[in-house]
């Protein structure tokens, strides 16, 4: 049989077979050490081949082998630092979630992401959300960080969940796809997906007054069939962000303004740092593109961890029975 795993929790695995049945699984074996480098082998959204078998009087999946993935999204794992975590595969668009207060969301959270969906070739929009709470000055750099991004090429959208601003436009995004909702705890990715599936109904808690920061709701990645013909992961808050499998020499390239710059670099390999005649540099001194962006770039190249910076919620990444 074949099917598409809809939730994990590290042992256990919810697959949807081909006749739309629901099946708890488990790994065939010691399918876990056979090259993969991963906290978890197989993650949501992978398509898998299982059989059943009879253990007492449960019948249990077992899962084969997985079948090859149009893309995946992986990051460092938080406590095994040689190892990475897939947070979900085969998905057609990401939902990063921003929010400017309540928790802050930081340009280097943001563009480690956009690092990586760039890497893997998935189209990624910006979701700046809690719009109705937001004063003035929350506004303004709201429209600050949507000049940089918009002007590198990637979609904005502005959204309220509790008012229903652009609930609509983001539903038509989703449209026959496998979408994929990130941010940090406390974004608001519960409450948002509540509105545009209210049937779903998942859990939301309140930010900590506190410390201003999301209390933890999703503890594993999982996926919904929505009413209007398409498919949502939702996924745990993500604290920081650490880059793998990039090559920081082809850094560059998953910055597209960099990227667009590149060829006018008196040297070809040239790698934005001290090189003389550098054209990002230029532009950089000019404000033709973000110095928030290079320092993100730098903090990548040096391979600085991106975690210090977060007050928010670490994926849970204990094992379940």
């Amino acid at each position: 049989m074949t099917g598409i795993v809809y939730k994990s929790t590290g042992s256990w695995y919810w697959v949807k077979s081909e006749n739309n049945t629901f099946h708890k699984c488990r790994i065939q074996g010691k399918f876990r050490i056979k090259g993969i480098k991963s906290t978890n082998p197989i993650a949501v959204g992978d398509k898998v081949s299982f059989f059943l078998e009879k253990i007492g009087d449960e019948e249990i999946g077992i899962i084969k082998n997985i079948h090859d993935r149009q893309n995946f999204i992986a990051r460092k794992s938080v406590n095994l630092s040689k190892q990475t975590q897939i947070i979900a595969a085969n998905i057609d668009v990401v939902f990063l979630l921003i929010t400017i207060d309540n928790p802050p969301t930081f340009t280097t959270f943001i563009d480690r992401f956009l690092v990586t969906t760039r890497a893997y070739r998935i189209d990624t929009v910006l979701v700046f959300n809690k719009m109705d709470a937001y004063e003035i000055e929350q506004k303004a750099e709201v429209l600050y960080l949507k000049d940089i991004y918009e002007a590198i090429g990637y979609q904005c959208i502005e959204v309220s969940a509790t008012q229903g601003k652009n609930i609509d436009v983001l539903k038509d995004m989703m449209l026959q796809k496998t979408s994929m909702f990130v941010g940090h705890s406390g974004v608001g990715k519960s409450t948002l997906v509540n509105a545009i599936e209210p049937t779903l109904n998942l859990k939301t808690k309140q930010i900590s007054e506190q410390h201003k920061q999301g209390q933890h709701t999703t503890t594993f990645a999982e996926m919904f069939d929505l009413s209007f013909d398409a498919r949502i992961i939702d996924t745990p808050g993500i604290k920081g962000f650490g880059i793998v499998d990039i090559d920081k020499y082809e850094l560059n390239d998953y910055f597209p303004e960099f990227f667009e710059l590149k060829q006018h670099c008196k040297f070809n390999n040239c790698l934005h740092l001290k090189e003389p005649n550098c054209a990002v540099k230029e532009a950089l001194e000019e404000d033709k593109i973000s110095w928030s962006r290079y320092k993100s770039y730098l903090q990548i190249f040096n391979g600085e961890e991106d975690g210090e910076h977060y007050r928010t919620d670490n994926w849970d990444e204990e094992e379940e029975d």
